[in-house]
């Protein structure tokens, strides 16, 4: 038998977030999970569904987000491109940075790897370059994975938990 170590083991899946402030958040949810998995996204486990404010203009509705962890049989650009498409399919519209929306997935990690490419002028980083300081990936993603280990900076997920302090813990919760 081959040992793996956790690196090994968490590089056979990928972790996406969705997220929703505008109209039923939770149907907007449920709807893309429908559509990952009419597009070969095979949905392994999902985490709780998570309120957090708005950021970051806390005026605007509130998000709930999760996080899926998943198989793919695909490149990070087929998968871009799927979620892309997905966004749309489930109302996503051209709005102005970090303002409301209808669905938003993101790519948190793929397979372990740490990547860097563009596709049609857009750059896509992998793992998701900003996921490390948004407690509404942080923590969806620790209770899915207490052993994940961040792909690029090699730092465990419980020690990426404790930078989280004050309002940043008391803005969550589990919806």
């Amino acid at each position: 038998m081959i040992k793996q170590d956790i690196s090994e083991k968490q590089a056979n899946f990928v972790y996406l977030s969705i997220g929703s402030n505008l109209g039923d958040r939770l149907t907007n949810i449920e709807s893309t999970k429908k559509l990952l998995i009419l597009n070969e996204i095979f949905i392994q486990d999902s985490s709780s569904y998570y309120e957090t404010p708005s950021w970051p203009n806390r005026n605007f509705p509130k998000f709930y987000n999760v996080i899926l962890k998943v198989k793919v049989d695909m490149s990070l650009i087929g998968l871009f491109k799927v979620v892309k498409n997905i966004e749309k399919k489930v109302g996503r519209k051209k709005s102005l940075k970090n303002h409301p929306r209808i669905c938003d997935i993101d790519i948190i990690d793929f397979k372990g790897i740490n990547l860097k490419t563009e596709f049609n002028g857009q750059e896509i980083e992998a793992p998701h370059p900003k996921m490390h300081k948004r407690n509404f990936v942080i923590f969806p993603l620790y209770e899915l994975n207490k052993n994940w280990i961040h792909p690029k900076t090699k730092v465990k997920i419980n020690h990426i938990i404790n930078q989280f302090k004050g309002q940043e813990l008391s803005d969550i919760r589990i919806v």
